[in-house]
């Protein structure tokens, strides 16, 4: 596991809307049994995004929305397989969770 890792939802009742769990703990904290993810949604669940808390990516050619507020710790058993990763993305992911905690 790695920050910035994607990986599919296991939840059968939200996996439609939220087909992805977006891990966002620092490799650090790898020892922990429990992981900090931000849902990614699609976009028809998401609503009118709010610029800078909501940035849009693409995950295995589905475009999904980071539901920043949405954020929660789960046990690892609860990750599904991994589906990529948005390392790459990592200024808007950061920017999103600062905006969340800081305001800007």
């Amino acid at each position: 596991m790695a920050q910035f890792d994607v990986y599919e939802n296991t939840d059968q009742a939200s996996r439609t809307s939220v087909p992805y769990l977006l891990d966002v703990q620092a490799d650090l904290l790898n020892k922990l049994t429990t992981r900090v993810v931000v849902p990614l949604v699609t976009v028809a669940a998401m609503g009118k995004p709010v610029r800078l808390l909501n940035p849009q990516f693409e995950v295995e050619g589905k475009a999904v929305v980071m539901s920043t507020a949405e954020l929660s710790g789960i046990h690892i058993r609860e990750l599904g397989v991994k589906a990529g990763t948005l390392k790459d993305s990592r200024t808007e992911i950061i920017t999103a969770l600062d905006f969340l905690f800081m305001g800007f």
